[in-house]
């Protein structure tokens, strides 16, 4: 059911030295910073040949983000996201499995402009997952 990994996020504490970090120190193609109000966060794309890094710094006082980084300070890895053929197939198998889907249960439009869900962390091993259609 899932198909390529599309990136892994990582919420920073700093967004401007973390993607200077990215673009400088590691030398990696940076996309500039992109608000979702939507999501509570602000994004920044790193694009490696084989998938994506996002970073995500919170945007707004409700930003999810936020709570993660008050309980990790120094940030970390938040989710990894995994592309899907048809999301709502998607959806209704996970949940036929067992699986909670974070939220009302209907997609959102992520930061690519595709439909995304989210599955609980504690459905799989302690790891936030996102889907989004491909």
């Amino acid at each position: 059911m899932i198909g390529r990994l599309n990136h892994v996020a990582i919420a920073v504490p700093d967004l401007a030295a973390a993607t200077a970090q990215y673009a400088g120190t590691l030398g990696a193609s940076v996309r500039p910073p992109q608000d979702e109000p939507d999501h509570g966060v602000t994004v920044v794309f790193i694009d490696l040949p084989n998938t994506k890094i996002e970073l995500l710094y919170p945007l707004g006082e409700n930003s999810p983000i936020q709570g993660f980084l008050d309980k990790n300070p120094s940030g970390g890895i938040h989710h990894i996201c995994y592309e899907v053929d048809d999301i709502l197939a998607a959806r209704d198998r996970l949940q036929a499995a067992g699986a909670r889907v974070l939220g009302s249960g209907e997609p959102k439009i992520g930061a690519h402009g595709k439909p995304v869900l989210f599955l609980h962390p504690k459905d799989f091993n302690g790891c936030l997952i996102e889907l989004e259609q491909a």
